[in-house]
């Protein structure tokens, strides 16, 4: 299968409810892929007056709601674990307060062994670095925050 037929299906996965699919093709080829929604669950104690009965209120906040920011965020375009460097002991891509230029290098994203570039798609200066080197992360998940 194709890289770019491999991509749009995470794409369209990404934008779907489903939440996990297995393909195997008549080759041999086995794809599999699984969403994971995050929760993240508040709980607060109160009382009801005359009785004083204690009940437990449960909120669910959707964590991949992300705080309003200025500027453009670059989300990644693909399901894989993230690297701010080239390699373990090289310097960073980038920093914050770094000038960067559209179409350089902000990281990578390893996917299926092969390591990623992911290319800013605007010049600016980079105000927020929002996941950490070597953490996963998904479709969608916002990387940067460039100014």
């Amino acid at each position: 299968m194709e890289y770019e037929k491999i991509k749009q299906l995470m794409e369209d996965m990404g934008n779907s409810k489903l939440t996990a699919i297995d393909i195997d093709f008549p080759d041999g080829t086995k794809i599999s892929m699984k969403k994971e929604i995050k929760q993240e669950i508040i709980h607060t104690n109160s009382v009801q007056t005359p009785v004083n009965i204690e009940q437990e209120i449960v909120s669910i906040k959707d964590t991949n709601e992300q705080e309003e920011t200025n500027g453009n965020v670059v989300k990644s375009p693909m399901v894989g674990t993230f690297y701010i460097k080239p390699s373990p002991t090289s310097n960073p891509y980038v920093e914050i307060g770094k000038e960067v230029k559209k179409g350089d290098t902000l990281c990578i994203v390893e996917a299926m062994k092969l390591m990623n570039e992911i290319e800013s798609e605007c010049s600016g200066k980079i105000t927020k670095i929002l996941v950490k080197d070597g953490d996963p992360v998904e479709y969608g998940t916002p990387l940067f925050v460039i100014e």
